[in-house]
């Protein structure tokens, strides 16, 4: 199969970055893609960057518990629709790969190819706010310092990253390796499995 169908991990972490670039960019109604498997990697993006911003403020500590309390239920609405984005974007990529024969002695990936651009998207995240850490006027040299040399070490394992996820992709289309989709089960969010919320019933 032509490699062409599937993604490189430079027009995804160019998506990334281009939506850094605009503030704010996650409450946008509009959506850059409709369908696809770029439609499922900026909601996976988009659901990151919602759950990033809800993260920082469920750590406030000058306001009422019940701001707080949102911020936590926030969160976990968010976290179960990114790693829903996550399954649509290993079932895109899997449907991209029918075509191939997987060859005898395959290796199978423990980490599927949805999980590994979820965590780009993650240190997509991480690099832009450690940036922009850097910049900041209001804080001493030290802290500018810490913040590029963390910034350094992030762009370095998000290039390892992108490295792996191509490579991954590589060798799936020649079938020399492959993936499955692991349904992540969140017990938590179902009220029939978590046995905080089912035994309030009682």
């Amino acid at each position: 199969m032509s490699m062409n169908s599937l993604q490189t991990s430079a027009e995804i972490l160019a998506f990334h970055d281009n939506c850094h670039a605009t503030p704010g960019w996650a409450r946008e109604s509009a959506r850059r893609h409709a369908s696809g498997l770029w439609h499922c990697v900026e909601l996976n993006h988009r659901h990151n960057c919602l759950l990033w911003d809800e993260e920082d403020l469920a750590r406030r500590k000058q306001v009422p518990d019940a701001e707080i309390a949102a911020n936590k239920r926030a969160i976990d609405g968010y976290n179960q629709k990114r790693n829903d984005a996550i399954e649509r974007m290993d079932e895109s990529l899997l449907d991209g790969l029918a075509g191939v024969q997987r060859r005898t002695g395959a290796r199978l990936n423990s980490e599927t190819a949805g999980s590994m651009i979820d965590r780009l998207s993650i240190l997509s995240l991480k690099i832009h706010h450690m940036r922009l850490q850097t910049l900041r006027n209001d804080v001493d040299k030290a802290h500018v310092e810490s913040c590029a040399a963390r910034l350094a070490r992030f762009l370095e394992q998000r290039r390892d990253l992108a490295g792996c996820f191509d490579r991954l992709l590589a060798e799936a289309a020649r079938g020399d390796a492959w993936f499955k989709v692991y349904r992540q089960f969140k017990m938590y969010n179902d009220p029939a499995l978590n046995p905080a919320v089912y035994g309030e019933k009682r």
